[in-house]
């Protein structure tokens, strides 16, 4: 299928989700938030699989569908990365955003990224736990580790972030045309590796932004999450200093599977 061309004022913002009970008040929570920014959107959910037999995720979230708001899914559970990845095919912007669903990560703070994305006319822009403004309940394993990961970040790729793993990002669709193909993790890392080959490519107006966050991030952090994290990490600096599969500028990972081809193009 020939890619349709974008609508630059447009803003996507693409929830992917799974096994979640509170989805369709996540999505009218953050379109009733669109709705005062006073720009034209669309909002795209993408179920990542379905966890069980009696998962009604997908049932609930397309009670929340409108003129506005589409809902995407597919049989089995792929990983986050695969989910946004899957609805970044689909978005019609010239700006694209994520965020996480489960009703942790507050609205506002898209319209937070957005102002930053125009005052710094950034590339990327990341919404960031460890931001002076923002509001978070921030336990002190997960410090220990965020810093720990922004130095080896820092020393491995000179990426000068604090924090890749919050679920809220907003990016200029150029990046992601030049980025998106030559991606390969689908789950752990996923965060991650974007912001490194965008790095790696040229795309090194990079900012962090304020967000609002109600979670416990303890309940996240245990030992198979944090192996498969780490192993990803080396996957990354393989790709990047031995194979050097982030530099090939027609390498296309996904072609394998048209559902991942972006159906419109700046």
């Amino acid at each position: 299928m020939k890619p349709q061309p974008a609508d630059p004022n447009l803003l996507s913002v693409i929830v992917p989700t799974y096994k979640c009970p509170t989805i369709v008040r996540d999505l009218k929570s953050i379109t009733r938030y669109l709705d005062q920014l006073n720009r034209p959107y669309e909002v795209l959910c993408i179920v990542d699989g379905k966890a069980h037999a009696r998962d009604t995720t997908l049932q609930k979230a397309r009670k929340a569908r409108s003129t506005k708001v589409s809902v995407y899914s597919y049989p089995q559970n792929r990983g986050k990365g695969y989910a946004v990845r899957y609805g970044m095919a689909r978005a019609k912007g010239g700006l694209i955003a994520f965020i996480d669903a489960g009703s942790d990560l507050h609205a506002s703070g898209i319209g937070m990224a957005l102002e930053h994305l125009k005052w710094y006319q950034a590339d990327i822009i990341i919404g960031s736990k460890r931001h002076k403004a923002s509001k978070v309940t921030y336990p002190f394993k997960r410090r220990v580790i965020s810093t720990l990961a922004q130095w080896a970040i820092r020393l491995f790729f000179g990426v000068r972030v604090s924090d890749t793993q919050t679920g809220l990002k907003v990016f200029r669709r150029q990046v992601l045309e030049e980025v998106l193909p030559r991606l390969v993790i689908k789950r752990f890392a996923f965060d991650l590796e974007i912001l490194i080959v965008a790095h790696r490519l040229g795309f090194n107006r990079i900012y962090e932004s304020p967000i609002e966050l109600n979670y416990n991030f303890s309940s996240t952090i245990n030992g198979s999450a944090l192996y498969h994290s780490a192993v990803d990490f080396l996957a990354i600096i393989y790709r990047t200093y031995i194979i050097r599969h982030y530099d090939d500028r027609h390498q296309d990972i996904w072609e394998h599977d048209p559902k991942l081809a972006l159906r419109y193009h700046s």
